[in-house]
């Protein structure tokens, strides 16, 4: 295998890093004793600038391209360095898709539990559905003559968050502490 570039990040199957490597776990390094490394990263991921810096921290992320160095449709721009994204997400209420629930009601009594072509609730002989004065459900396949009251459906979800983590496999990110210091195009 040729020498890396100082600084190359590379993936590993096993769990330690190699000699001349490091695991990119924010790890703060001396910049006395790493000048060539430093050179290239610098505080980017963190450090202070003037004893330390740190390596690049991908416990439990996905690394992401920099972005667009040119306008392209529908490219976002991302800088080196920036950390996003969650593990787990509650959605709002905004966020959803546009949507409906509209169920609809009839006057006509209901004494047979079909739920018919158009699955319409119906008043009961006992009481009326749109106010809650029903002992059980009715249905009836007369048309609709009007709109269930929105205090007869309750609201749904346990507002908690859900994960957003995409399918994943383990393995270990190091970066190159020694090798060929990269030449600029």
């Amino acid at each position: 295998m040729s020498s890396p570039f100082v600084a190359e990040i590379r993936m590993f199957g096993f769990n330690f890093p190699p000699r001349g490597w490091a695991f990119c776990d924010g790890q703060l390094l001396p910049i006395s004793q790493n000048t060539a490394l430093f050179s290239l990263l610098g505080t980017t991921y963190g450090g202070n600038g003037t004893s330390t810096f740190a390596l690049p921290n991908l416990q439990g992320s996905v690394p992401l391209h920099i972005g667009r160095n040119q306008p392209g449709p529908g490219l976002s721009v991302y800088d080196l360095g920036q950390v996003g994204g969650e593990t787990s997400v509650t959605l709002l209420q905004s966020e959803m898709p546009s949507h409906g629930h509209t169920p609809m009601v009839s006057n006509t009594a209901g004494t047979v539990p079909d739920a018919g072509p158009a699955n319409q609730l119906a008043k009961s002989a006992k009481g009326n559905i749109v106010t809650g004065e029903t002992q059980g459900k009715f249905f009836s396949s007369a048309a609709p003559t009007g709109e269930m009251a929105l205090q007869a459906s309750g609201a749904v979800g346990g507002n908690l968050p859900h994960n957003n983590c995409m399918p994943t496999l383990v393995v270990n990110y190091c970066i190159a502490l020694q090798g060929v210091f990269p030449a600029r195009n």
